[in-house]
């Protein structure tokens, strides 16, 4: 179980919609996660996928992910290396898709308003706590349910661990 996560930001602002995370336009072509993970971001941010790093952490302002229920936008960023998202609020089917997907999603305002583009910030997930260059922020760490998802990769790896005990 990997409960602590550092890395560098990547810092964007409001209502990122999923079509910006992963463009429609290829929402209906079958891809395998390393060519999805090169379209992400790519309308926002042309340069993110040449990049970012493994681990690295998102952060983005109010309502991550609004617009479609496209799964691709949850699984396109986690793909490109991004470990955890941090964001001032989450639309509510996004926020679903990331966990789902295996990849943390953290409410805190507070948290973002301190964070800039680049800096190193860890993520403890069992102390519920954001450590930033300018303090240290809290969140409710998830419920166990909720923590099995993300320690599996995923609700599909997660169902596929309970089915075969």
């Amino acid at each position: 179980m990997i409960t602590r996560f550092t890395g560098n930001v990547w810092k964007y602002g409001d209502n990122i919609d999923t079509d910006v995370i992963f463009p429609g336009k290829y929402a209906y072509q079958k891809m395998e996660p390393g060519e999805m993970a090169k379209h992400a971001l790519e309308d926002l941010d042309p340069e993110f996928i040449n990049k970012v790093k493994e681990g690295d952490i998102l952060v983005a302002g109010k309502n991550f992910g609004m617009g479609s229920s496209r799964e691709q936008a949850a699984a396109a960023v986690k793909y490109a290396g991004i470990r955890v998202i941090i964001a001032k609020s989450f639309a509510r089917i996004y926020f679903r898709n990331a966990i789902n997907a295996g990849m943390p999603a953290i409410k805190s305002p507070e948290a973002v308003e301190a964070i800039e583009n680049g800096d190193e910030v860890t993520v403890d997930m069992q102390k519920g706590e954001i450590i930033t260059p300018r303090g240290t922020f809290t969140f409710p760490p998830y419920p166990r349910t909720v923590m099995d998802i993300l320690d599996n990769d995923g609700l599909i790896n997660y169902i596929k661990a309970k089915i075969e005990k």
